[in-house]
């Protein structure tokens, strides 16, 4: 079994928002793999479903982006997950909109829901599925661009993207990280 964690702030008025491109890759993968429906456990909602022949639980964390361990803790407890079976879905500054990288372990890089999710973990040993947003130049300027909405001119390229880590995500089920880069840098 593992633990697939989407990261995000769970107001309506953010689900647009950059920061919540973890919440949007999960809901696609869970929705295109055909999981339970999502119910409300561990400060976050979670489904359950099989992608590849794996067994995943998903998660959406409730707890805000940056307590998301107050959520990822408790499930992976209950469920037994060891940090090595956790995948985490996230925004990333660094890498353009559109590029992915998939990396075991690491810091946090100034990502807060990383960060909460290595305090109540007590390890940084998880994987991270990094979803690229691009830099907005300045690092002043961050806070309001990882809080703003995607713009609606790249909307359907956004979700296509989103249909194409569905469409990929049981190359990381199957323990195969860098195939699924390259799938998804040739998409």
């Amino acid at each position: 079994m593992r633990l697939w964690v989407g990261l995000g702030n769970p107001e309506p008025g953010m689900a647009q928002h950059r920061h919540n491109l973890g919440f949007m890759a999960i809901e696609r993968i869970a929705a295109r793999h055909g999981f339970a429906p999502w119910r409300r456990r561990f400060g976050g909602l979670v489904c359950e479903g099989t992608i590849g022949g794996e067994k995943i639980v998903a998660l959406k964390p409730l707890t805000y982006m940056n307590a998301s361990g107050e959520s990822v803790q408790p499930a992976a407890h209950f469920y037994k997950i060891a940090p090595g079976a956790i995948l985490v879905f996230h925004d990333e500054l660094d890498l353009a909109p559109g590029r992915v990288r998939v990396k075991r372990g690491g810091g946090a890089a100034g990502h807060n829901g990383l960060r909460s999710i290595e305090q109540h973990l007590g390890s940084a040993d998880f994987w991270r599925v990094r979803l690229g947003i691009g830099h907005p130049g300045h690092k002043d300027a961050v806070a309001g661009y990882v809080l703003s909405n995607v713009p609606k001119a790249e909307m359907a390229a956004l979700d296509r993207w989103l249909d194409d880590i569905a469409d990929a995500a049981p190359l990381l089920a199957g323990d195969q990280p860098e195939l699924f880069m390259t799938k998804m840098a040739a998409a």
